[in-house]
């Protein structure tokens, strides 16, 4: 029953993405990026916060939770609440940047401001690196949904299935498609994760969970705890929509306006995550260790409700993986198409796009297969990449006549001191490494135009 009310979801989700392909009468490449950039500000809305609660909301978060304790949930939740309000403030000034050199990707708008094809080439290239690991991280957490509805033949015939259908996705509507899907998704994973919660709520406080002491979770944080999570609450808070993952659904929008409206609401997805710590908790208290903590939040809604409404939360959580697998696929290939091999896609460049998503999503199945723990490594490492572009976009904001050369290098040098910081898990006082990298790389950037107005 579980299999096959999942499988008329993703049926439902498809014709979503028909209804979307509909209201299209050409589908251009422009409606295929950022749909027409005419989005009005709900639909906006709710494109953002599919890529904001992906499945990770359902699978990272929880395993985060339980096995780090309540100092991953300071960081997780602080850095999403600085986001919005940063979101409000340069989401309206990123669409202008956009729609002023008519791009439909970022190398484009830091190819176009600095005056440079080369350097369009080699931000394309560092914006994929990061894109990589975070499409792959979608296949990692629909084989870990698959697992636990215990396919047969899962994960591989599974995962090819979740691979076709993300590219129908691309196929059908582009980035109009996907908003269509969020609506199915957002409505899934809010009636999911809340019932779940509901459900963990009543059956600790009714007497029927058995209160066990966790050592991690109820411990009293350490110093360098608290300075790692302030520290990441204000890099991955102010860096969050200067990602390569998140700045392209800002270009959809269809005015400033439009932007600065839909971010008023974002707070409001705040309201599932208390519902997924409950449900942790409870299985931290009520449940025996378990081996796969990636089922935590699964393990507990197929304890305490019934299985049709399980099928729904995995339906949820399948869509939230496909959704973002989808629109980080068609990033990928118009980086790959539009900045990097431009002449590939002369005369049929949607048809370069999407050979694209399906060379990107064979790809990450192969290595979903062969090298899941080197790829869940590489997520790491792919934030540290990604939010380092954020001093690009301050030098575009702003205005700054910063010279490619030099920009770029701030880029790079703080990228590698992120990553060495990780890679030799040395610790400076507890700071998250992509923080001592972005200020390491606004220092190379903007240092040398202080020296400049002292000269002058």
């Amino acid at each position: 029953m579980m299999a096959g009310i999942v499988a008329c979801v993703v049926l439902l989700s498809l014709g979503a993405a028909c209804l979307a392909r509909s209201r299209s009468q050409h589908l251009s490449v422009e409606t295929l990026l950022v749909a027409d950039r005419a989005l009005p500000a709900p639909m906006l809305f709710i494109l953002t916060v599919g890529e904001i609660y992906s499945i990770g909301s359902i699978v990272a978060f929880p395993a985060g939770l339980y096995t780090h304790g309540i100092s991953y949930g300071y960081w997780f939740l602080g850095y999403l609440l600085l986001a919005f309000p940063v979101g409000y403030f340069v989401g309206p000034a990123i669409w202008e940047r956009a729609r002023r050199y008519d791009a439909c990707t970022v190398p484009e708008v830091f190819g176009r401001y600095f005056g440079s094809v080369v350097f369009e080439r080699l931000t394309a290239w560092g914006c994929i690196a990061a894109l990589v690991p975070w499409g792959q991280f979608q296949f990692i957490g629909l084989r870990a949904t698959l697992g636990m509805m215990g396919l047969p033949g899962a994960p591989a015939a599974g995962l090819a299935a979740c691979a076709v259908i993300a590219f129908a996705y691309v196929a059908l509507g582009g980035m109009r498609a996907s908003t269509y899907v969020a609506f199915l998704k957002d409505s899934l994973m809010l009636f999911g994760i809340a019932a779940v919660g509901v459900a963990a709520i009543c059956a600790q406080y009714g007497g029927t969970g058995t209160y066990v002491a966790h050592p991690v979770v109820f411990r009293q944080p350490a110093v360098t705890d608290m300075v790692f999570a302030v520290s990441t609450i204000v890099y991955q808070g102010v860096g969050f929509y200067f990602q390569p993952s998140v700045t392209p659904y800002l270009f959809t929008a269809r005015s400033a306006q439009a932007v600065r409206r839909a971010m008023v609401f974002m707070p409001l997805y705040m309201l599932m995550y208390p519902f997924a710590v409950f449900a942790t908790y409870f299985a931290i208290r009520s449940l025996p260790p378990l081996r796969d903590v990636n089922g935590v939040f699964f393990h507990v809604a197929g304890m305490l409700l019934p299985p049709w409404v399980v099928a729904l939360v995995m339906a949820g959580a399948v869509l939230a993986g496909l959704l973002v697998l989808a629109a980080t696929s068609l990033n990928i290939a118009a980086m790959m198409t539009r900045s990097i091999m431009p002449r590939l896609a002369h005369g049929h460049p949607r048809r370069a796009i999407n050979l694209g998503v399906i060379l990107f999503l064979v790809l990450a199945l192969v290595a979903t297969a062969h090298a899941p723990a080197i790829m869940l490594t590489a997520l790491n490492v792919s934030g540290y990449v990604g939010i380092q572009f954020a001093s690009l976009w301050f030098v575009v904001l702003l205005d700054r006549p910063v010279p490619a050369r030099v920009a770029g290098s701030g880029v790079v040098f703080g990228a590698v001191t992120a990553i060495a910081l990780f890679a030799s898990d040395l610790s400076v006082g507890g700071i998250n490494p992509g923080f001592m990298g972005l200020l390491v790389n606004c220092a190379v950037v903007f240092c040398p135009l202080w020296r400049r107005k002292r000269v002058t």
